[in-house]
């Protein structure tokens, strides 16, 4: 007979309360809630299958024969069995310039049609894709980093240490996050930046990942800094300061891994958020440069064409609004899964 394996907990009188082996933990629990979370699974599918397609950006490249960063203006479409011009000379008005052929609705054959410089919209698109997600992730992470290293230090060491960095958020905190952005984006998008021994060029995508990530480290360094602040007067690291354990024991394996639901839950918010920036910076073209592409470029190259061809700015602005209503959503699920009374602490405010 299978016997039932049991641990246990002392009670006062000496007793020992009996509890189950296969109890879950709090991950195993806070992983159930999310997977429970019908909402929330269907936004990660969406995130899943959108960072999927961008992803296959090359194949479709490939297979519909495009060069989504070389103009196209010589180029020719099949549209219901003929070859017309990518780029129709205009019948409107005095006959200047030149409209774009629109979508197709074909794929692999100019799916949402050419932008104003013949080059296929939807190819672009996914292309543009990667590049904003791939700088919402990295802008993300490198967020999440500088807030934890500068939250952390400032919580646990306190004194001058807390009263420097949080002088220096203080004045990062003040500037409008737009307006940082764009001033250190106008500042460094010509010109290549050089920290120590890596130097980032003018048109890679590291600037802007580095710009948006830098902006909001003061948003997120403060709740770490007050969650840091908390568990160091705990009774379970007041315990183990008095036992004469070493201040980087303390900080990497007592604080640091009960901070790290609080960055889990930033996450998916924080992403949502970069996206949006880097969007704006781009469609000032002082975010991606040309030829590379992102949501916010696209947009931009299709404000030109809104009364003509209105997929080409559509097509970028659909794709931002269903990434960051997904992650959102997501974002929401995440926070209930690991922090249940967060709901209620907002609601109560």
């Amino acid at each position: 007979m299978a016997e039932t394996v049991m641990t246990g907990e002392m009670q006062e009188g000496g007793g020992v309360k009996p509890r189950a082996s296969g109890a879950q933990g709090p991950w195993a629990l806070a992983f159930r809630k999310l997977t429970a979370d019908r909402a929330a699974m269907v936004a990660l599918a969406a995130l899943i299958l959108i960072a999927l397609i961008c992803i296959a950006a090359p194949l479709y490249a490939s297979w519909s024969h495009t060069d989504p960063f070389r103009s196209n203006l010589d180029g020719q479409v099949m549209v219901d069995g003929k070859l017309v011009a990518a780029l129709e000379q205009s019948t409107e008005g005095l006959g200047l310039g030149y409209t774009p052929v629109g979508p197709t609705w074909q794929l692999g054959n100019y799916f949402l049609g050419a932008d104003n410089q013949g080059r296929d919209v939807f190819a672009r698109l996914l292309y543009a894709g990667r590049n904003s997600l791939l700088i919402a992730s990295g802008a993300t992470l490198f967020t999440l980093i500088m807030a934890t290293i500068v939250g952390a230090s400032a919580g646990f060491f306190g004194g001058i240490t807390d009263a420097v960095i949080s002088r220096v958020l203080d004045i990062l905190w003040a500037f409008p996050i737009y307006l940082l952005a764009i001033c250190l984006s106008v500042v460094l998008i010509n010109q290549s930046m050089k920290i120590g021994p890596i130097t980032i060029d003018s048109g890679s995508l590291l600037l802007p990942i580095f710009i948006i990530g830098i902006v909001y480290v003061p948003y997120v360094a403060r709740p770490i800094r007050g969650q840091v602040l908390s568990l160091r007067r705990s009774e379970f690291v007041l315990a183990a300061i008095g036992l004469g354990v070493p201040s980087s024991r303390i900080l990497f394996r007592d604080i640091l891994p009960n901070v790290l639901p609080t960055l889990i839950v930033f996450i998916p918010i924080m992403m949502a958020i970069d996206m949006l920036v880097e969007a704006a910076l781009s469609f000032l073209s002082i975010g991606v440069q040309q030829p590379d592409a992102s949501w916010g470029t696209i947009i931009q190259d299709g404000v030109g064409l809104l009364y003509t061809r209105p997929w080409v700015a559509l097509s970028g602005g659909i794709a931002i609004a269903l990434t960051v209503l997904a992650l959102n959503v997501f974002g929401d699920g995440v926070r209930d899964a690991l922090d249940p009374k967060a709901k209620l602490r907002i609601g109560a405010k």
